[in-house]
């Protein structure tokens, strides 16, 4: 990357041409990183205040591990999504700031200290094997700083399990809900909560779920106000949005 547009702002803020502020503003459409095999967006932490996403998927453990090599030297805190082992040992050569999250299949990279919000997203699933997708949205949301309330395997299969933790859902500030199958769960604690619900079909069912699209369809025909949906077994979408609405 070219510093020299970075050095004439920094110069013009030392001599007084240009106030701190409007600097900072400006840095925000600062250009990217060019590795050859990829344009590293260096200054999306600037622009957003998140730390920078890698989908790791399709990328080899190399490819991915130069990304973060770099993206470390201008980035505090970093998520790598649908990562593997493999991806994870790569990284590991150059830095023990990485932790492996194997069943979300994440790789928090944690340069600095996160501040967490007051408040709290609940993640709930339907069912157990819903789970890996809950937990990309529930450690995406921890490392963007909020507080994350897990509330798994209460489906509508058996709809008391549900209604025991009524509670603790309604006390979240944002909820997300995770399933599979038929994915009614989403429609059901949306006609029980006063809060946004954020709804997050799985792939997970028999044939007749086509790999997540009954639930997909279930899901963006909730009779219930209030629902948004993100896209099949998409839990960083659903933290991201989340983590938004937590904000204001």
């Amino acid at each position: 990357m070219d510093h020299s547009y970075l050095i004439n702002i920094l110069n013009q803020v030392a001599s007084g041409e240009k106030e701190p502020a409007d600097a900072a503003e400006e840095l925000k459409t600062l250009p990217f990183e060019d590795l050859g095999f990829s344009m590293i967006d260096q200054h999306r932490n600037l622009r957003t205040g998140y730390p920078e996403a890698i989908f790791c998927e399709g990328k080899t453990p190399q490819q991915v591990a130069e990304i973060v090599r770099h993206m470390m030297l201008h980035n505090t805190n970093i998520l790598a999504t649908r990562a593997s082992q493999s991806h994870y040992d790569a990284i590991r050569q150059f830095t023990q700031d990485a932790t492996y999250h194997e069943s979300a299949r994440i790789i928090v990279i944690k340069q600095a200290e996160i501040i967490y919000s007051e408040k709290t997203i609940a993640v709930i699933t339907a069912g157990t094997a819903d789970i890996p997708v809950a937990e990309e949205a529930a450690i995406t949301a921890e490392t963007l700083g909020n507080q994350v309330d897990r509330i798994y395997d209460v489906g509508v299969a058996g709809i008391h399990r549900l209604l025991s933790k009524i509670k603790q859902i309604r006390n979240a500030n944002v909820i997300i809900v995770v399933a599979g199958m038929e994915g009614a769960l989403a429609s059901v604690i949306g006609g029980l909560v006063d809060k946004p619900v954020i709804a997050v079909p799985t792939s997970i069912g028999y044939g007749a779920s086509f790999g997540g699209i009954s639930a997909l369809l279930t899901m963006l025909n909730s009779c219930a106000a209030g629902v948004g949906v993100v896209n099949i077994d998409n839990g960083f979408g659903a933290a991201y949005l989340a983590s938004n609405i937590n904000r204001l």
